[in-house]
């Protein structure tokens, strides 16, 4: 267009020279062929820059230009989401692409989503309304579980979006455990001192031998139900207070000390070896720090052959770092084990844990607060020779 005004206003100025011109060999006045010649001129410019702009044509929004628009929209979504027409799939995101595969454009929705449930989903008709999410178990791994959302779109296409619900299934999996194993634990020895107290409350009351071992069975089923109210009101606060960093002082090798006296007590005090050296402050919570220490090294005490050494060692890790090591040479743990040690009421020997103390969540405690110090958290085992727990925490950065 601007160019056609271009060449229209060159022709107008021609025309104008060529009149002047003709003016002067008429009339011989060269003042006013001059004067002719610039009114023209003038003429001819306003002529070609005057007037309103043409408007601009409006955008042609054919199928051609929105399909990238859709395709787009699409690929920047992380989660999978599909685009079905005619029962086929249109577009499909990389997230659609990795759970079900680069083969699933163009295939028929059954195909590509091959889940029973999917399937009787999206062969059914709806009004456009998006409808209750479906929940797909072992779409992608046997232990993913999805929730599909359905939506029509005005042309009639649909948008199939799949949400990854695995993570939180499995976290309402562990609250539901953990509170059927907190209620299980606490039942059994509930049950067992009401079950002494009633023969007391017969004829056995009378004999004082045998009421002397009931009240003590009955005391140290109390001892532990204590405990585990303890350790879930620990574990409780842990939790809450994991996203506070703490940011204290704490000398960690005056502390493994005073932990070390304090079992001192213990009947296997003499084969506790401590290696500690010289290391800076560590930032941290000198109450947890304490906790992990009581019971990693009850724990090495406890589950360790007797005779052998249980050996605490503190060193530094590089400038940034301590390390925490304590080792037994018990009869170790299976490998298939470790990767659960941690979890609340996981138990390699229910029987012999139970015997010895201990509540099924000390290494729950200790994973927690080592987090929560913003440290690391290693157990190594080997069958026959022993276990090692190794933590890494971070020392007190001068500001």
């Amino acid at each position: 267009m601007h160019s056609y005004l271009g060449v229209r206003t060159a022709l107008a100025l021609v025309v104008a020279v060529i009149a002047a011109a003709a003016s002067l060999v008429l009339n011989g006045d060269a003042q006013a062929s001059l004067i002719v010649l610039v009114c023209a001129a003038a003429a001819v410019l306003i002529a070609a820059g005057g007037g309103d702009p043409a408007p601009a044509p409006p955008p042609r929004w054919s199928e051609a230009t929105r399909e990238p628009a859709i395709a787009d929209v699409v690929e920047a979504i992380a989660e999978p989401v599909l685009v079905i027409a005619d029962n086929r799939v249109e577009a499909a995101n990389q997230g659609a692409r990795e759970l079900l595969g680069e083969h699933v454009l163009g295939e028929d929705v059954r195909v590509a989503i091959r889940h029973p449930a999917a399937a009787e989903r999206l062969m059914r008709a709806d009004n456009g309304a998006p409808g209750a999410p479906i929940h797909l178990v072992g779409l992608g791994t046997r232990d993913q579980r999805w929730e599909m959302r359905v939506r029509t779109l005005g042309d009639g296409r649909r948008v199939v979006h799949l949400v990854d619900r695995t993570g939180s299934y499995a976290a309402e999996r562990m609250r539901v455990d953990f509170v059927a194993n907190a209620s299980h634990e606490l039942r059994t020895p509930l049950a067992s001192m009401l079950g002494y107290v009633e023969t007391l409350r017969e004829d056995a009351g009378d004999d004082p031998e045998t009421r002397s071992r009931f009240l003590k069975i009955v005391f140290g089923e109390a001892q532990r139900m204590q405990r585990l109210i303890e350790d879930l009101i620990s574990l409780s606060r842990i939790e809450a207070e994991k996203y506070r960093v703490p940011d204290k002082d704490v000398d960690l090798a005056e502390l493994t000390q005073q932990v070390t006296v304090e079992l001192s007590g213990s009947p296997r005090a003499a084969d506790l070896v401590t290696q500690i050296a010289d290391v800076p402050p560590v930032a941290g919570d000198p109450t947890q720090l304490s906790q992990i220490l009581h019971n990693v090294i009850g724990n090495a005490m406890k589950y360790g052959r007797e005779g052998t050494p249980v050996t605490v060692s503190l060193q530094p890790e590089g400038e940034a770092m301590v390390r925490l090591t304590v080792s037994d040479e018990g009869e170790g743990i299976p490998a298939q084990h470790l990767p659960r040690l941690t979890e609340r009421f996981y138990r390699v020997d229910s029987g012999r844990s139970r015997s010895l103390g201990g509540t099924g969540l000390g290494l729950a405690i200790v994973k927690h607060i080592v987090e929560r110090h913003r440290g690391r958290l290693d157990i190594a085992s080997t069958v026959g020779k022993g276990t090692t727990v190794t933590m890494l925490l971070p020392v007190r950065r001068l500001s």
